[in-house]
């Protein structure tokens, strides 16, 4: 027969182990939902369905790059908007500190300033990004992402593309 005072302890440990996973897993790494098609096809290829929080791709974000800044081209990073601190977007790093990067549908060249990136989504025509808010202070990251988890078919390693076009030598 279980007594009160062994369940009492039960319940106290996994409160512990539950609140300082929570603790842990946000300090180095946490499981993000992926919205939208700006960054298809590397997230969300398929069709939007009524469905949504069972399609669409769940990534995990490693937070250990944000101790000393470790980004480079390529990277799919989480950040907070330059507008609004609340919203997340997810886009993959295409300049970074003291590139020269031509400005797409624009005969402008910027050179991406100290402490700023420069970030696109994959799919140009729907993606709110750089083009439209200008480079990004690297402080604004909150993370790499570097595997999709969810749904099981798509379980993998996000592979770093380096962007070709953009980018003025």
């Amino acid at each position: 027969m279980v007594t009160p005072n062994f369940f009492w302890t039960v319940c106290k440990s996994s409160f512990t182990v539950g609140l300082i996973g929570l603790t842990i897993s946000d300090r180095v790494a946490s499981i993000v939902p992926v919205r939208g098609f700006s960054m298809s096809p590397t997230f969300n290829p398929h069709e939007s369905t009524s469905l949504g929080l069972f399609t669409d791709d769940h990534v995990l974000v490693e937070k250990r790059c944000l101790t000393d800044y470790k980004f480079s081209h390529g990277d799919v990073v989480v950040f907070c908007s330059p507008s609004s601190y609340k919203e997340k977007h997810i886009k993959r790093i295409t300049a970074m500190p003291g590139d020269w990067i031509s400005v797409p549908y624009s005969y402008d060249t910027v050179k991406i300033p100290e402490g700023h990136c420069w970030v696109e989504g994959d799919n140009p025509t729907n993606s709110m990004d750089s083009r439209s808010f200008g480079p990004i202070p690297l402080g604004l990251i909150r993370g790499r992402v570097t595997h999709i988890l969810w749904p099981p078919q798509r379980v993998g390693k996000i592979d770093r593309k380096f962007p070709q076009s953009g980018l003025a030598f």
